[in-house]
C-alpha cells in the first residue's frame, strides 16, 4: 500500500470481481475473508486496487467497486456466504500443483530439474501456472533450430511489433485444427503479443503430444523491448 493510501497491490488475495483460491497452498477462506474485510476494505473507497493477475486483461479496480460489485465479497456477503462459496468452487487443481506448492514453500526450485518434464532441450523455466517458458534471448540465439509458432492474428503478425524470422503463423483459434501441420518432434516455441495466448498454445501442443515446447516469455512486446531481430512482411503460413 502506498503511504497516502491511494493505491494497493492485493496479490492473489483480492482480484477484480473475485478472490484468490484457498483450496491449496495452506489457504484458509476464513483468514482470507478477514484479511480483505478488515484490511483492504477499510482503505478509502477511492483507493485503486491492483491485483497480481486478471484472466480478462483488466488491470485495476477500486475499493468502492469491489465492495459493491464483487460477487464473493460485496457488503451484503457474510463470512459464511464467502466460506461456503470458496469451499464449493469445484475447480480442478492447477497442473503440477503437488510439485509447485512444496517448491513455493521452500522459496526455490524443485529438488532437481528431473522432477519436471521437458527440461533437457533448452533452459526452460516451469512457471507456477504450469507452463514451460523460455527467455527471448535464448530463442534469438537458437532460432534456426527451433519451430516457432506465432499464434497472433495475421494483422498482428504483419503489424507494428513484427514477427520472428521463420515463425509459422497459425492463429490460436485455429491451432487445434492445424496442429498436424507442425512437427511434434521439433523443439517448439509458441509466441504471441504478450505471452498470454501463446501460453494457451503451449497447453494445446502438449496435449497433442509435443514433448519439447515452451512459451516465449514476454511475447513480442518483450522481444521488441530487448531489440532482438525482427522480420516484417507477409505471414509465413505453414
Amino acid at each position: 500500500m502506498l503511504d497516502d493510501r491511494s493505491r494497493v497491490f492485493t496479490g492473489d488475495a483480492l482480484l477484480i470481481r473475485s478472490a484468490g483460491r484457498t483450496d491449496f497452498q495452506q489457504g484458509d477462506a476464513h483468514t482470507l475473508y478477514a484479511s480483505i474485510r478488515e484490511q483492504i476494505f477499510t482503505l478509502p473507497d477511492g483507493c485503486l486496487i491492483y491485483p497480481a493477475h486478471d484472466y480478462r486483461g483488466l488491470t485495476s479496480s477500486s475499493v468502492a467497486e469491489e465492495k459493491r460489485y464483487n460477487p464473493r465479497l460485496n457488503v451484503q456477503s457474510s463470512e459464511a456466504d464467502f466460506v461456503g462459496y470458496m469451499e464449493n468452487l469445484g475447480l480442478p487443481h492447477p497442473r503440477q500443483i503437488d510439485a509447485a506448492v512444496p517448491a513455493n514453500l521452500r522459496c526455490g526450485r524443485p529438488d532437481s530439474d528431473a522432477d519436471l518434464p521437458g527440461m533437457d532441450w533448452a533452459p526452460v523455466r516451469y512457471t507456477y501456472a504450469g507452463i514451460h517458458e523460455i527467455e527471448a534471448q535464448w530463442v534469438a540465439d537458437h532460432r534456426s533450430g527451433l519451430q516457432i509458432v506465432d499464434v497472433r492474428g495475421p494483422d498482428e503478425y504483419e503489424g507494428v511489433l513484427g514477427h520472428i524470422e521463420g515463425a509459422v503463423s497459425i492463429p490460436l483459434e485455429g491451432l487445434r485444427d492445424r496442429v498436424g501441420e507442425l512437427s511434434a518432434s521439433a523443439p517448439t516455441v509458441a509466441v504471441c503479443r504478450s505471452g498470454a495466448r501463446s501460453a494457451q498454445a503451449v497447453g494445446i501442443l502438449e496435449k497433442a503430444g509435443f514433448a519439447q515446447v515452451a512459451n516465449l516469455a514476454g511475447g513480442m512486446i518483450g522481444w521488441n523491448g530487448q531489440r532482438l531481430p525482427l522480420s516484417r512482411g507477409g505471414p509465413g503460413e505453414a
